[in-house]
């Protein structure tokens, strides 16, 4: 008996720090997003030269004097969402079963996981001074990815392929944006999930037409076979700025990215979270 309560002690003391992973995950991610946002809104208002990438603003943040320790912050939040991203994938922790949808569900997370991951260790990189990573880092490793794949057998195919991919990538979030049932994730008050729902929409909107931006971009490089043409995040920003009503698009977009980072606070505190027995 007291062998099998020691064993449920652990099982859900583990349980526990998975879920309160998952949601310091939510919460860096919101803080990600919120600063891209409020990024781009300051060069939509040309206070600053341009909108930047995640790994550039992060460099941003290591100049302020507390920058470094709130790095330190996402950067933890960030292994514990991708690490929840992981047990959505493989051991579907949101229930949605083996449908194709389903699948399809659990392989976006488990690409989002690895995303996240990667961000995380260029944060980690920051900290121990090994890289100086910043926005012109982002735009070479963009031209520098797009170059590799266009160097292999039809590399040209690939790579647009590669664009096709984040364009329906980009039109799903959109959808998602529009169509999703967002309250049925939260465990929240009538007053909160009413507040938190449009900025869900908004932002899940706006973060897939970013995306369906970064995808056009990818789908040039491919047909021109330049990789030159391909862009980051904040390439594509910086481009659709330079369009007819640009700042207004890219302020749009901006506002948009805080909704999404603020919907990710929201997450943090009310997310339905089960994490699958351990």
């Amino acid at each position: 008996m007291g062998l099998f309560l020691r064993k449920s002690r652990r099982r859900l003391d583990l349980r526990t720090l998975l879920e309160w992973a998952s949601r310091l995950g939510y919460a860096a991610r919101g803080t990600v997003y919120v600063g891209l946002g409020g990024l781009a809104l300051l060069a939509a208002a040309d206070l600053v030269p341009r909108a930047r990438g995640a790994t550039a603003m992060l460099a941003a943040w290591a100049k302020w004097p507390p920058g470094l320790a709130l790095i330190a912050l996402v950067a933890a939040g960030l292994i514990g969402f991708s690490l929840w991203r992981g047990l959505q994938a493989v051991f579907d922790a949101d229930r949605h079963g083996t449908s194709p949808k389903a699948w399809a569900i659990r392989a976006g997370q488990a690409v989002s996981g690895m995303v996240y991951g990667s961000l995380a260790w260029s944060a980690l990189e920051l900290l121990d001074a090994f890289e100086d990573v910043g926005e012109a880092d982002e735009e070479q490793t963009a031209d520098a990815t797009a170059a590799t794949i266009l160097a292999l057998p039809h590399g040209d195919h690939l790579l647009m392929t590669a664009g096709l991919v984040l364009l329906g990538v980009g039109i799903g979030g959109v959808v998602q944006g529009l169509a999703q049932d967002f309250a049925k994730r939260l465990d929240c008050g009538e007053a909160a999930c009413r507040r938190l729902v449009p900025l869900a929409r908004f932002g899940y909107a706006a973060r897939g037409f970013a995306t369906l931006c970064v995808g056009l971009f990818v789908v040039g490089a491919g047909w021109h076979a330049r990789s030159s043409e391909a862009r980051s995040w904040a390439g594509a920003l910086q481009a659709l700025e330079r369009q007819p009503l640009g700042a207004w698009l890219l302020g749009v977009v901006a506002l948009g990215l805080v909704a999404f980072g603020v919907f990710g606070f929201g997450e943090a505190i009310w997310r339905r979270i089960r994490p699958p027995a351990v």
